[in-house]
């Protein structure tokens, strides 16, 4: 492939645009592609049609021709109560999954009456104790029909263990449910921080999830495996891929290691890919993820099952792209954002809201960030051939591109001994700040435009917009619910079965049905996780030199 000579120039604020040389992730950029560039391109990603290995251009023949993405708008806030009434809201204008943020006590095992969590209850999303809140949080919502996707990591099985009770005491049968759980801690170490153990009993945390839903609800995603944070610390695309499937095969070794068969685990492993601004290149990044994993997943770990070689995915429009400044121009880059995801295949998709950067978003904005995917979906025709790009002189040869990087990045971390090892010695996480600062000195140099922000600025200010806010008094109404819940409940029975938990973080049994008696007898998701913290410790991040 050609590389052109010249460095990147700034783009000028006048509205004149200066050539790039390459990319965010220093691939180099052509002002031209023909048929010579694909056809360097053919060998490395291959020929395969849509639906076969390695699934570049699509894990279904016919894409989205008989079925859409799921539309999964991700919502929580303040209470379960109003969370469910922003469920309903979403699944009468037409969204077809639900996906819940939960506020940062219930992602770091904490009750919303503990020292901790005092000015954070409700405020990133929705308060969660105990399994009644979970009752409220899905009511009047049929579990057997509508798909749940909950973005928990550290605490994940206790949460999925509160949605099975709820299950049960519905009558709804476990192999009815579909939905997923994040599940992935990993990437808490290195991207985002909401971890509550160290690695190894997390691990085991997600394989005890693994093992459970292999025999009692096989229809859920035990693991969506992110590389969504991974890239909103600052990470490249490339960098994106390379860590988000490193981190995807200690998971799969964790998986071995614990006596779990590869094609009995990896059917229900999924992804969460980011959407940036690059249009192309983010095309680009999601068909090379897919033919990386099918033959990850082949050829190291000798699946025969093409369901386990198969990278399915949920795309969530970029955060970090999102500006304070001009807030409508954020309908534009999650329109785009979007239509990349659409374009590379994603299986589901959340469109963010324009006032995201500001607060969490209205229903106004939550609406909005809906009627995107709809007008993609039902106006656009974009959905009625596969992998519209295939083909593509610029798209074949950057996909190439991406693909062979990223191999190149993961082999790296396999040199260094995997995604654990190069997570713990901080190799990771310093790739990806050293990203984030190059991205930095780009926007504040003007070498990268970002519209509304460090180019076009309006000079006469902007109107107000209006904004979710969460009032001070939620918090207090939840610990009050909470103290009452405690006192309503057999104490005895709780006590017994937290007991039980102890007893089984401190042995080898498999802790998910210990957590579903647990939280159905009353236990709380703080009390579940202070008898963890009490066998397994708390993870301590150690200063990166």
């Amino acid at each position: 492939m050609r590389y052109l000579d010249q460095k990147p120039q700034s783009m000028t604020r006048n509205g004149r645009r200066t050539e790039r040389a390459e990319n965010a992730s220093g691939i180099p950029l052509e002002p031209f592609y023909t048929e010579e560039d694909a056809a360097e391109a053919s060998p490395v990603l291959g020929t395969a049609a849509p639906g076969e290995f390695p699934y570049l251009c699509g894990i279904r023949a016919d894409g989205y021709r008989s079925r859409l993405w799921t539309m999964r708008q991700y919502a929580g806030f303040a209470t379960a109560a109003e969370s469910n009434a922003r469920y309903r809201y979403l699944l009468e204008r037409g969204t077809t999954g639900l996906s819940v943020a939960f506020d940062l006590p219930t992602q770091l095992g904490y009750d919303s009456d503990a020292p901790l969590a005092r000015g954070e209850v409700g405020k990133v999303g929705v308060a969660i104790d105990h399994v009644r809140d979970v009752e409220t949080l899905f009511e009047d919502i049929p579990l057997d029909e509508v798909t749940v996707s909950m973005t928990i990591n550290s605490p994940a099985s206790i949460l999925l263990a509160m949605v099975l009770a709820v299950a049960r005491r519905r009558g709804i049968p476990f192999a009815k449910l579909g939905g997923t759980i994040q599940n992935d801690v990993l990437k808490e170490y290195v991207a985002r921080g909401t971890y509550i153990f160290p690695p190894k009993p997390s691990m085991r945390l997600v394989t005890d999830v693994m093992a459970y839903c292999a025999s009692e609800v096989p229809q859920w995603n035990t693991i969506s495996i992110s590389g969504y944070h991974i890239r909103e610390a600052g990470s490249t695309a490339v960098e994106e891929v390379a860590f988000t499937l490193s981190n995807a095969k200690a998971y799969l070794r964790a998986a071995q290691a614990a006596g779990l068969a590869i094609d009995t685990v990896a059917p229900r492993i999924s992804f969460f890919w980011n959407a940036h601004n690059d249009f192309f290149e983010e095309i680009a990044k999601y068909r090379a993820a897919r033919s990386i994993w099918a033959r990850i997943v082949r050829d190291e770990f000798g699946s025969t099952d093409p369901r386990s070689q198969m990278l399915r995915f949920h795309t969530q429009t970029g955060g970090s792209t999102l500006t304070a400044q001009e807030p409508d121009n954020n309908v534009v880059r999650v329109t785009l954002q979007a239509l990349a995801a659409v374009l590379g295949g994603t299986q589901s998709l959340h469109t963010n809201g324009k006032d995201e950067a500001l607060a969490l978003p209205t229903a106004a904005a939550a609406r909005v960030a809906l009627r995107t995917q709809q007008i993609i979906g039902y106006e656009s025709g974009v959905p009625s051939v596969t992998d519209p790009l295939a083909g593509s002189y610029y798209v074949e040869s950057l996909t190439a591109q991406v693909l062979q990087r990223a191999e190149a990045l993961i082999a790296e971390v396999d040199d260094l001994g995997g995604a654990v090892a190069s997570i713990e010695s901080g190799w990771m996480q310093a790739r990806i700040a050293e990203s984030s600062y190059r991205a930095q000195q780009a926007i504040e140099r003007g070498e990268a435009v970002v519209v509304g922000v460090n180019a076009f600025v309006e000079s006469n200010g902007e109107a107000p917009i209006e904004l979710q806010r969460i009032d001070a008094s939620i918090e207090r109404e939840q610990v009050e619910r909470l103290n009452r819940y405690r006192a309503e409940r057999d104490a005895d029975a709780v006590r017994a079965r937290l007991e039980d938990v102890r007893a089984a973080a401190a042995g080898s049994d498999n802790l998910m049905p210990h957590f579903v008696e647990a939280v159905d007898a009353g236990a709380t998701i703080g009390e579940i996780c202070d008898e963890l913290r009490g066998v397994f410790g708390k993870h301590v991040a150690e200063a990166i030199a």
